[in-house]
């Protein structure tokens, strides 16, 4: 029986569902497990392979997206590399510009050194993509919505310009979540998410997830995961099970209260341009309608000043923490250019949009009014 998405993350996390189990996922700790006899193994034997308490979580997860089945790691870091560990020398990735900090030094630092063609492009135009690949462009990377710019990119586009050349199409949702969109519906091939922010949604967990649709897929992701060990802990995935049973819930009010903070800005006079995909006035807008189910808790805005001018206004905020990260049940402001994207060469980033004014929030579930008496106090110095 298919269960919709409310009741599948309700049941976060769950073994089973029969007489005599825990209806709360319970933590198995133990890192090794009985054997029949020597050599065949019945279930779990050791913990870097699986674990009742992450195998739980990674169900659930494959539920949420439709996946084959889903893989979950030490970070969200450790997830994507997992990913892009399926490219090999001579291969060719095309990568959106507009990009998590994180994910623009994983992919220079770690993946282009390997051998791996890397090319920069704006997926806002289909055309300009399929120009940038090649015969040995074998993976398309897709950021949507994005960090920090929350651009819009066609998924569904981009998926059958990927299905078309032989290429694996990997979305990064970690701004929507599989509530707000479901990338594997609209033809991609794998989801990658930090679940260190709106799946677990506490601010206290470092964690990441691959989600593929098919079982070849599955099975490569899941030999990296146990060879290379990155595995999350049996308390980790406690956490973000317990986190995702009110995911729908707190993606509701984050959605709700970003669309009013959002339309709140753009009437400061201190604020030169807000970025947010519930906006009438955003260029996705119309696209982000019909690929989502919400816009999310994340908007940016500029600010005239520069970098001083935004860390001014950052330096006055009492409600919203000046903190790295997002999607937690507080309100969470910051600076890419000096945190966030601050490994990213200064001429690319803001080749690509991504200003030294520029102001980045994750809207959290305080009351909207103390967000915005704390948003107002601090742009009125400005």
């Amino acid at each position: 029986m298919t269960h919709r998405i409310e009741t599948i993350a309700a049941h976060a996390g769950r073994a089973e569902k029969s007489p005599g189990q825990p209806v709360t996922p319970s933590i198995s700790l133990s890192t090794t497990f009985f054997l029949a006899e020597p050599g065949q193994q019945e279930g779990h034997a050791y913990g870097r392979l699986s674990n009742p308490s992450r195998n739980g979580l990674e169900r659930t997860l494959a539920a949420l997206e439709g996946g084959a089945s889903a893989a979950v790691f030490s970070s969200g870091c450790a997830a994507m590399h997992a990913v892009l560990q399926l490219l090999e020398p001579g291969h060719h990735l095309v990568a959106c510009g507009d990009i998590y900090g994180g994910t623009y030094r994983l992919i220079e630092r770690l993946v282009r050194p390997s051998g791996v063609d890397v090319d920069w492009v704006d997926m806002r135009a289909i055309d300009e993509v399929e120009q940038a690949m090649r015969p040995t462009t074998k993976m398309l990377w897709v950021e949507t919505p994005t960090n920090p710019l929350l651009r819009i990119f066609d998924i569904a586009a981009l998926c059958e310009l990927a299905e078309g050349r032989g290429t694996t199409c990997v979305v990064d949702g970690t701004f929507a979540t599989p509530i707000l969109q479901r990338p594997l519906e609209l033809g991609a091939d794998i989801v990658v998410h930090s679940m260190s922010k709106y799946l677990n949604g506490h601010s206290d967990v470092v964690a990441g997830a691959v989600v593929a649709r098919s079982s070849e897929l599955s099975d490569r992701i899941r030999f990296i995961q146990q060879a290379g060990g990155a595995v999350l802990s049996p308390f980790d995935s406690y956490l973000v099970a317990r986190g995702i049973k009110t995911l729908p819930l707190r993606m509701a009010r984050h959605s709700e209260s970003a669309q009013a903070l959002a339309e709140w800005l753009v009437e400061q006079p201190q604020v030169l341009e807000v970025h947010y995909p519930g906006l009438p006035s955003h260029p996705e807008h119309a696209l982000a309608s019909k690929q989502m189910h919400g816009f999310g808790g994340m908007l940016s805005f500029e600010l005239g000043g520069g970098l001083r001018g935004a860390t001014e206004v950052l330096g006055r905020v009492r409600v919203f923490s000046v903190a790295e990260s997002l999607g937690g049940v507080e309100s969470l402001i910051g600076q890419p250019a000096l945190m966030s994207h601050a490994s990213m060469p200064k001429e690319f980033r803001e080749a690509r949009g991504v200003r030294d004014g520029l102001v980045r929030v994750s809207v959290g579930l305080e009351a909207l009014e103390d967000l915005r008496e704390d948003l107002a106090r601090a742009l009125q110095a400005s």
